[in-house]
């Protein structure tokens, strides 16, 4: 467990971290945007505490968790390695999934809801017909999930083919359905509810204004 706990951090590489035989260090990533430079779609309020106070908080609590396992390795006391894997995942999914959000969003401004003609757009329209096809069947099967948790586009690479899943709480795509993760979109209350309040569906219907298709195709094209 603990090897391939320290392989998926190597396949990470653009999660800002620093890691010696004794420390690690995961940080939290800077936006690539102001705070409100996403409003309407999002208010500058939700993206500040969103950021700084949830994301921060996976993160600290992520980085308490592996020092804690690094430790207990070290001891070889398999019993707490055993009993801090809930943690690590809870907490470095939500730095994973945080990761991949912010960069998956960008304004209206710098092309954020602009799918040009290409690679993913014709992907998107052998799959599900249509760009509004797609947002259409998204945003009823992440309208629907019960609690918190989150909406993805992915890629089966080994088919070749993009779906729709949700993943619960901040379990990661990738180590839930075997997806490399394009668009993620997180329907955890404190991602909408200051702004969009009960109204889950009307979130998820202005938040596609501000995708950064530029970034899933980019995440696309790796992945192929």
């Amino acid at each position: 467990m603990f090897a391939r706990t320290v392989a998926r951090r190597a396949a990470l590489p653009s999660l800002a971290r620093s890691y010696s035989a004794a420390t690690t260090n995961f940080k939290l990533p800077d936006l690539p945007y102001d705070y409100a430079a996403l409003e309407p779609i999002v208010s500058g309020e939700i993206m500040t505490i969103h950021h700084t106070k949830h994301h921060q908080t996976y993160v600290t609590n992520l980085n308490a968790a592996y020092e804690k396992m690094l430790d207990a390795q070290a001891k070889g006391d398999v019993d707490a390695v055993i009993a801090l894997q809930g943690a690590i995942k809870f907490n470095g999914g939500g730095h994973v999934n945080h990761s991949i959000f912010w960069q998956n969003l960008c304004p209206v401004s710098m092309g954020g809801g602009e799918l040009h003609s290409g690679p993913l757009a014709d992907a998107i329209n052998a799959e599900f017909g249509s760009l509004d096809a797609l947002q259409t069947k998204f945003n009823a099967t992440a309208a629907a999930i019960q609690g918190s948790g989150w909406g993805w586009l992915g890629l089966d690479a080994a088919a070749g083919k993009l779906k729709i899943a949700t993943c619960a709480n901040q379990d990661p795509l990738m180590h839930t359905h075997g997806l490399v993760p394009l668009l993620g979109i997180d329907v955890w209350e404190h991602a909408y509810y200051l702004q969009y309040q009960n109204v889950r569906p009307e979130y998820l219907k202005q938040i596609w204004k501000i995708v950064n298709w530029k970034d899933v195709e980019s995440r696309y094209l790796a992945a192929k």
